[in-house]
């Protein structure tokens, strides 16, 4: 029996060191956590305890050149409900059903959702939303925000793009530019209680937000506007399937205009604005896409004889040809297997390289790809910054598709010499002939010109790469003499405006199939002729009826030019136009 006794006491012995040390941990840890982790652990009670709202940060404006404001904030209302701060759940559902037009079934779902928060519309005006906090709904909370807003709807949608539900930019100039524009966001911090309610009296803190910058752009809304009207008046006429227009500063690559009809409202983003083709298997988002897609530099098409502004200048840099060079053009030639036809049935018959030029002579063109030849050809594609892209500041920009230099024939060199058998962006066309023209610069073509912050202490001028030298001033000067002449006496006499020197080329393309019939005409036009200030560029997809360039496409730039050049401050002079040739030349 004492040995069971001290067994017995043995054992409560132990139970009792066992708990004194368990004991003496337990303070020992407790002692660490007040002494040493006190800021942690409360910090954690507090998050428990503390509910956030984001307040959203204004977006910075887009502005044209001249300040004029294209990209604007309206403020609009996020209506949201709190579940354990709602006192009469139906009537918070009947009340915002009514006032939103969403179904009672819908919003009553949201309400008896067990969640810190459940934004059950956003986006609503703020008549709306000021309607519905005067209602003093508890648990309704009422956050104003800011929906973008276009005050010219459609003008240079392809351009400026848009933004998403959370005001964030989608395409166009709204994505480039989205770190500048974009903002920074507050934030509401307040106090709940254990059940997850707002303390009525507790503290509240708020994080104020930024605005985002203003981003001031080279578009001109004057110029955009016109370009647009004229487009829009050539496609209805012409029952084309679109039109676009490029306006730009030859001297620094700055965009005035660009147009894509038809354009869609900015506004009203996910509304398409033309009907499917009939047949049409295409999905709604495809057909989206397609209609936000920009044709002046997300797709390539073959430029025809415009091109032959590249061939002419390669041909005077590399000394192949000269403007007085002659030629025979008896109405083709034949290249290996295949007769290659001038547009003109009968030919030219004798003539010199600057008459083939204002004649747009196929032939004459294809002589001097192969005095060139492939490997020198190439040269001057590289060294006129043509093979790649432009670097303009919108997203989705094409690469030109032209044939490797090891695969291209004797045959393939013939037809590119005069724009055919490979592509090209209209961006790329005319920035190319506004490098040759301008004295030999390489121009990257942008919009983008200064972000200015909210406060207007912080302004980033944007800069962007030059390349000199892509021709000689000399070549440069011959080149604007020559298509001075295509315009005064050539094929281009239709851009013909009084007052003015105008330099330009004409295009007629076939486009791919060449079964169908079907063409892209198109115009490329700068002036003065002797000081190229403004070019432009215009391509008329598929038109019915009469489809030369030189017949539809000159007179739209003529008219464009006719109304900017004054806008502009370019001022017409005496200029001595000799009609008196007796020469006809065809607008091709």
């Amino acid at each position: 029996m004492n040995r069971n006794l001290c067994r017995y006491k043995t054992r409560a012995l132990v139970v009792f060191l066992a708990v004194g040390l368990l004991m003496l941990a337990m303070t020992g840890r407790l002692d660490y956590l007040m002494l040493f982790r006190a800021d942690h652990y409360g910090q954690m009670a507090e998050d428990l305890h503390q509910r956030e709202r984001t307040i959203k940060a204004a977006r910075g404006r887009i502005l044209d050149r001249n300040g004029t404001v294209i990209a604007d904030n309206r403020t609009v209302c996020t209506i949201s409900v709190i579940h354990n701060q709602i006192e009469e759940p139906e009537q918070v559902t009947q009340a915002l059903s009514r006032e939103l037009g969403l179904s009672a079934e819908e919003i009553r779902g949201k309400v008896e959702k067990y969640s810190a928060r459940e934004i059950i519309k956003t986006n609503v005006d703020k008549e709306t939303g000021d309607r519905i906090r005067s209602l003093r709904l508890a648990g309704v909370k009422v956050d104003e925000d800011y929906k973008r807003y276009y005050p010219y709807d459609s003008l240079a949608s392809k351009v400026l793009g848009f933004t998403g539900g959370d005001n964030q930019g989608i395409i166009g100039l709204e994505v480039r530019y989205e770190e500048y524009l974009k903002g920074q966001n507050g934030l509401i911090l307040t106090m709940a209680d254990a059940a997850g309610v707002e303390l009525e009296n507790a503290f509240e803190d708020r994080i104020e937000p930024v605005a985002g910058a203003d981003l001031t752009v080279s578009l001109d809304v004057n110029i955009q506007t016109y370009a647009q009207q004229a487009a829009l008046k050539v496609m209805e006429e012409k029952n084309a399937k679109k039109v676009s227009v490029i306006i730009m500063d030859p001297r620094n690559g700055e965009i005035l205009a660009m147009v894509n009809v038809p354009e869609f409202n900015l506004n009203d983003p996910f509304t398409l604005n033309t009907e499917p083709e009939e047949g049409s298997t295409a999905s709604k988002q495809d057909l989206l896409n397609q209609m936000w897609r920009n044709p002046a530099i997300n797709d390539t098409y073959e430029p025809g004889s415009t091109f032959k502004i590249i061939t002419a200048s390669a041909g005077l840099e590399a000394g192949v040809v000269g403007i007085n060079d002659h030629f025979s053009c008896p109405g083709y030639r034949i290249v290996e297997d295949r007769k290659i036809r001038c547009h003109k049935v009968g030919g030219h018959g004798g003539e010199t390289f600057l008459q083939a030029t204002m004649n747009s002579c196929n032939p004459v063109f294809i002589d001097v790809g192969q005095r060139l030849g492939v490997e020198r050809y190439y040269h001057y594609f590289t060294q006129f910054g043509l093979l790649g892209k432009t670097g303009v500041d919108l997203p989705g920009e094409a690469s030109t598709i032209m044939h490797k230099k090891e695969d291209m024939g004797l045959v393939e060199l013939a037809t590119v010499s005069f724009g055919q058998s490979f592509q090209i962006t209209p961006l790329q066309m005319i920035t190319t002939a506004a490098s040759i023209v301008n004295g030999g610069t390489r121009v990257t073509p942008h919009f983008g010109i200064k972000s200015v912050s909210a406060d207007g202490e912080r302004v980033h001028t944007f800069t962007y790469p030059v390349k000199e030298g892509i021709v000689s001033a000399e070549t440069s000067e011959t080149m604007r003499f020559m298509l001075e002449k295509v315009v005064s006496e050539g094929g281009g006499k239709n851009a013909v405006i009084e007052g003015y020197r105008i330099g330009g080329k004409t295009a007629t393309s076939e486009k791919l199939p060449r079964s169908l019939k079907k063409y892209i005409s198109s115009f490329l036009g700068f002036a003065p002729a002797d000081d190229p200030q403004v070019i432009a560029l215009i391509t008329i997809d598929e038109p019915e009826g009469v489809y030369y360039g030189g017949t539809i496409a000159a007179p739209v730039i003529a008219d464009i030019f006719r109304n900017i050049l004054p806008y502009l401050g370019i001022e017409a002079e005496e200029v001595a136009v000799d009609y008196s040739r007796e020469t006809t030349y065809t607008n091709f």
